[in-house]
């Protein structure tokens, strides 16, 4: 068994059928669909009802804002949105000042093409998250083709300020009804991952290596939910992480879980009422009154009915001839003191601060300079073809940019099948909407709804969509054959699909392969460190939480990195053999952590003082 690099390159198949594939969709599909309609709604219909129609762009601008961060807890979603409103208002400055100062359509093209390279990796190291950086650059990219005098700018920014406050208000709208609503969602996705993992891991299913996968970035995502919101702890999220740490004793031993209690867990999670109890169930009968008992006992050294521990840990002995208790005693009381010690962990992982913004641009700098080119190539290349609108083709190449050149490819045949079958929408809509400005407005309205309803089940099919309300939008200052429309957006797709992948093709990632052996090197360190921390009797809890949670990111980080690189062109042959292994020796690790923490017995073992909460009898 080699674990050398070999050196062949290779050329990889590229899907068509499977990148249309349709998806499950999303839990929450509805709340980004009923957010961007309410955002866009009332600045739309007060400037229909002022006669100010041709001024709805911008204000749409602000409203679409209220897109992002549905996936974050309120108090991180609030800033997220103030930025992203921060940067849409940058993009849309940059724009109009351009617009205001030349209409030499080469240079608004240029332009246009820095602002998505730039928006691009600024969203990625950021991760700020679905629709990322799509949506600033098609408001930019617009905005450059609107024709502006200086003395417009302010009052247009204004317009697109006072939306983006209303997107922001919209956004936190659901935050005195559900204040931990996405903590909860997060946490039930990662119940329900475990509880698959844990179905396939005991039936012998095949699946087992991706439900695996699964379940650990489920987990990491809940995660990063829960430490999204630093140093600011509370009673209903300490719940949540201990129901976390719960999936994570799954994923360690799937094969003592119980399934159908994380399950139930899970359902318990996702409603507004009471966070459920991880403990024994009795327990949660006796109330909090004996665990106060047993939490006050254990710190004497002592449990109930006179028994004490060992000072090795070795189980519990007879103090002045008191009885010995039982099994399950011994595990209510020692159980609440693990998942003490585990919470000590997670607030010690709060305090860290993130990566300076800086570091985490430089990975990023062949996707940006891909973005850089190919909208800028998409642009030139439609002006040449006589397009009225090459910032179609423009965002069109800006969209396709994915991790790698197979994804990359996918989001290319997606956009196209979505773009085409859109214009044909758009084709039955048109006389609708040119019925009247309260038509325009509601069939904008509706293909916002639908296309946030469906793009998480397959990008192409919210891009069906999205193409009639790009070209709605284009009639909100007066309505325009549609024919030319339809023509027109056809034939910006195509360019802008095609020259997009080219320059994807042409500007390879070609670190992707270093990064891989980085990445290695990173869960290799952090398994050794995790397994020192596990066999030193002296770790505290946090700092074996620490490393705990440094090997699962690690591990994370790892999947993704190898998941990138694999889709790249013209590379080395990645060491697809080592990733596995890592990955395997890794998880043993993990789980020796967990049962170091108490929650899993040793192998072999039936030790009183080790439990997994979820697990069958």
């Amino acid at each position: 068994m080699s674990s050398a690099t070999p050196t062949s390159a290779r050329v990889r198949r590229l899907p068509v059928v499977g990148a249309l594939r349709l998806g499950r969709p999303s839990d929450v599909w509805f709340k980004p669909a009923l957010s961007v309609v309410a955002a866009v709604a009332p600045p739309s219909l007060l400037l229909m009802t002022l006669g100010r129609l041709d001024l709805a762009p911008y204000t749409m601008a602000g409203s679409l804002c209220a897109l992002y961060a549905h996936n974050r807890p309120y108090a991180a979603r609030a800033k997220v949105l103030a930025w992203v409103i921060l940067g849409m208002l940058g993009g849309l400055a940059v724009a109009l000042v351009s617009a205001s100062l030349t209409r030499n359509a080469v240079v608004l093209v240029t332009v246009g093409a820095l602002l998505a390279a730039v928006q691009k990796a600024v969203c990625d190291a950021t991760r700020v998250g679905p629709p990322a950086h799509v949506i600033l650059t098609f408001v930019s990219s617009a905005a450059l083709f609107v024709p502006q005098t200086p003395g417009q700018v302010p009052g247009h920014l204004a317009l697109a300020a006072a939306a983006g406050v209303w997107a922001w208000l919209v956004g936190m709208a659901p935050a005195p009804l559900r204040p931990h609503g996405p903590e909860r969602r997060a946490t039930a996705q990662a119940l329900k991952a475990a509880a698959a993992y844990a179905e396939t891991a005991r039936g012998g299913e095949e699946g087992g290596a991706g439900a695996r996968s699964a379940a650990y970035a489920a987990v990491h995502a809940a995660w990063q939910t829960l430490l999204a919101v630093r140093n600011r702890p509370s009673t209903t999220r300490r719940a949540l992480e201990r129901l976390v740490i719960r999936a994570e004793v799954a994923l360690a031993a799937p094969a003592d879980a119980d399934p159908a209690r994380l399950r139930s867990w899970a359902r318990a999670v996702r409603g507004t009422g009471r966070i459920p109890r991880t403990g024994d169930p009795r327990r949660e009968e006796d109330g909090l009154r004996r665990e106060e008992d047993g939490l006050r006992r254990e710190e004497d050294g002592l449990r109930p009915d006179g028994v004490g521990s060992r000072p090795d840990g070795a189980g519990p002995c007879r103090t002045d001839g008191g009885a010995r208790l039982d099994d399950d005693s011994l595990r209510r009381d020692g159980d609440l003191l693990r998942e003490r010690d585990e919470l000590v962990g997670v607030a010690a992982e709060r305090a860290v601060a993130p990566r300076p913004l800086w570091s985490r641009l430089g990975p990023l700098a062949p996707v940006a300079v891909r973005s850089a080119l190919g909208c800028a190539l998409a642009g030139y290349v439609s002006l040449a073809l006589g397009a009225e609108r090459p910032y179609w083709a423009l965002v069109t190449a800006a969209s396709l940019y994915q991790a790698n050149i197979t994804l990359t490819w996918s989001r290319a045949v997606q956009r196209v099948v979505g773009n085409l079958v859109g214009v044909l929408l758009f084709a039955a809509v048109a006389p609708v909407a040119q019925l009247g400005p309260l038509a325009l407005v509601l069939c904008i309205l509706a293909c916002n709804f639908g296309a946030e309803a469906l793009i998480g089940r397959n990008y192409w099919l919210g891009s069906v969509c999205v193409t009639p309300l790009a070209l709605l939008v284009t009639e909100l200052p007066g309505y325009q054959p549609t024919g030319e429309l339809v023509t027109g957006r056809v034939v910006d797709t195509l360019v802008g699909a095609l020259v997009g992948f080219v320059a994807a093709v042409a500007v390879t990632n070609r670190r992707a392969g270093r990064r891989v052996e980085r990445a290695l090197t990173t869960v290799d360190r952090a398994r050794e460190h995790a397994a020192r921390m596990a066999a030193d009797l002296s770790s505290t809890p946090a700092a074996l939480e620490a490393a705990r949670r440094g090997l699962a990111a690690a591990v994370v980080d790892l999947r993704a990195t190898a998941d990138a690189a694999a889709g790249e062109w013209w590379q080395r042959a990645l060491p697809q053999e080592r990733v596995v292994l890592a990955e395997q020796a890794a998880h043993r690790t993990l789980a020796a952590t967990v049962r170091r923490r108490g929650l899993l017995p040793d192998p072999g073992t039936t030790s009183t003082y080790t439990y997994t909460e979820g697990a069958s009898p």
